[in-house]
């Protein structure tokens, strides 16, 4: 919460120069859900309702309260719903499990502690990690097929010690494809860490097949894996929420995945990978699946430390569309606006919106598009030549347009690596005021403008390579020439 408050400081005492700083993250969040905008249907979205029964929890003074904090949620449930309360003190549990109808409600001063032991999140439940279905933990506070269901109030969710057993047993494994066999059904694909199989990390709250899912004004400290993960829902509601788990590892902060009608809003991300992600599954086994990502709202947001402020991917196979950020903030992220993909991965994204955001502070490029990835991890699928032949596992970004916002400081404005056979296509950004040390770097892409920018750069530089209409329309580099570097592209520079 310090380091939140420092942010927000600086962010008033700095001015923004093209534009005014947007009011972000939860200190700003009104009781009442404004009305939704987007230049598509979000109707879908709505607040869950649920009854006003509620019942406190009698917590275990000692060791884990897992058994009355489930017992209190299926005896709510059956009941028709209603709220159970955690009230406030500092508590231990295992893997919480949501029923239709329950809110679980942390009061102020709760701090609900998970454990790090294996056998506290059995039986091994189905998720999806990574972009592939398994079954494994699950997550920390789970639920599967339930409706109107939310985690709410002004307490803390606490994620075990990176000493703990499942973190240490995880280490063992390096990517997912370590642990899973997508050869198998599903019910045989089980991590869960038992007789000598793998284990996969459970998230911290990871709703799978859900409607009508609110979470609101809750912090959550220290995940071990990515931390709030809707999978296959419907109408998913994120509110006022602060996330603090920058320093251990692959912890992405939110991850809407296969799921439909998002709203995220006057939220506050500090993580140890992606902030705001969108996801819709990996490969063949998200080709199949077939279930994508739509009409998903990120407004009023900030992006503190994290590998992206809004990023679409790397697990793209079933697609992605219909995503509008606009009034956020982003500080100290690697990069701002991250497309990221791999020739296997499949789906791709595309009607992407992006209008008033602030950044400062980012490491390395505001504007990145990868879908070349690692060999390490993809082999000789990683080199841009030869060209592939086109197929369902081609992923492809395109229709991305941004517009009114403010980068004060980054490595590069613009670098993209797109595939040969898919280029990056259709992409304006325009409104645009940018400090960065190196301006353009691109390959594989056409239709691309920039529109009415200025971009602060002592020796501004444009190489591109494989790329055709590209366009920089009134541009102003504080009178520097710009220097171009073209092969096999055609770039068009008119007005400043």
């Amino acid at each position: 919460m310090k380091k939140l408050l420092i942010a927000l400081s600086l962010m008033v005492a700095l001015s923004a120069g093209a534009m005014k700083i947007p009011q972000a993250g939860p200190q700003y969040m009104p009781e009442v859900m404004e009305p939704i905008t987007a230049l598509f249907d979000v109707s879908g979205i709505r607040m869950p309702v649920f009854t006003s029964r509620s019942a406190t929890v009698k917590m275990n003074r000692r060791g884990l309260s897992t058994k009355a904090v489930q017992a209190a949620i299926d005896r709510m449930s059956a009941k028709g719903g209603g709220t159970v309360v955690i009230p406030n003190g500092e508590w231990q549990t295992g893997r919480i499990e949501l029923k239709s109808g329950v809110r679980l409600h942390l009061s102020d001063g709760a701090v609900l502690t998970f454990s790090g032991n294996i056998k506290d999140y059995q039986p091994a439940v189905l998720t999806r990690n990574e972009g592939y279905d398994v079954m494994s933990l699950g997550a920390m506070i789970y639920a599967n097929g339930a409706e109107n269901i939310g985690v709410t109030g002004r307490g803390h969710i606490v994620g075990p010690s990176t000493d703990c057993e499942m973190y240490v047993e995880n280490r063992k494994y390096l990517v997912v494809e370590e642990c899973v066999d997508i050869r198998k059904p599903i019910a045989e694909r089980i991590c869960d860490g038992q007789d000598g199989r793998p284990v996969l990390l459970p998230m911290m709250l990871a709703p799978v097949n859900c409607k009508n899912v609110l979470v609101e004004g809750i912090t959550i400290d220290q995940g071990l894996f990515w931390n709030i993960v809707p999978q296959y829902c419907d109408n998913v509601i994120i509110r006022g929420v602060t996330v603090n788990s920058a320093g251990h590892g692959r912890t992405d902060g939110i991850d809407i995945e296969s799921t439909t009608n998002s709203l995220i809003e006057y939220c506050s991300l500090d993580c140890g990978d992606d902030c705001y992600t969108i996801k819709s599954g990996r490969g063949e086994d998200g080709v199949k699946i077939a279930r994508p990502s739509i009409n998903v709202v990120i407004r009023h947001c900030i992006a503190l430390r994290g590998a992206g402020g809004l990023v679409l991917g790397s697990e793209t196979a079933a697609n992605m569309w219909n995503i509008y950020m606009h009034d956020c903030v982003m500080d100290g992220t690697q990069q701002a606006f991250r497309f990221k993909s791999r020739r296997p991965r499949g789906g791709g994204g595309h009607e992407v919106w992006v209008e008033r955001v602030y950044a400062k502070n980012i490491t390395y490029n505001a504007f990145t598009v990868d879908m070349l990835g690692s060999k390490k991890w993809v082999g000789d699928l990683a080199n841009r030549y030869p060209a592939r032949e086109i197929n369902e596992l081609t992923p492809e970004f395109k229709n991305i347009h941004i517009k009114d916002i403010t980068i004060e400081g980054c490595s590069r404005f613009i670098d993209v690596k797109a595939l040969p056979e898919r280029p990056l296509t259709n992409v304006l950004i325009e409104n645009a005021e940018v400090r960065c040390k190196d301006f353009l770097r691109m390959q594989d892409a056409q239709g691309f403008v920039l529109k009415n920018a200025i971009v602060h750069t002592s020796t501004p530089s444009a190489v591109l390579d494989g790329c055709h209409s590209v366009m920089l329309l009134d541009v102003d580099f504080d009178g520097k020439q710009l220097r171009q570097n073209t092969k096999n592209a055609t770039l068009f520079v008119s007005g400043k």
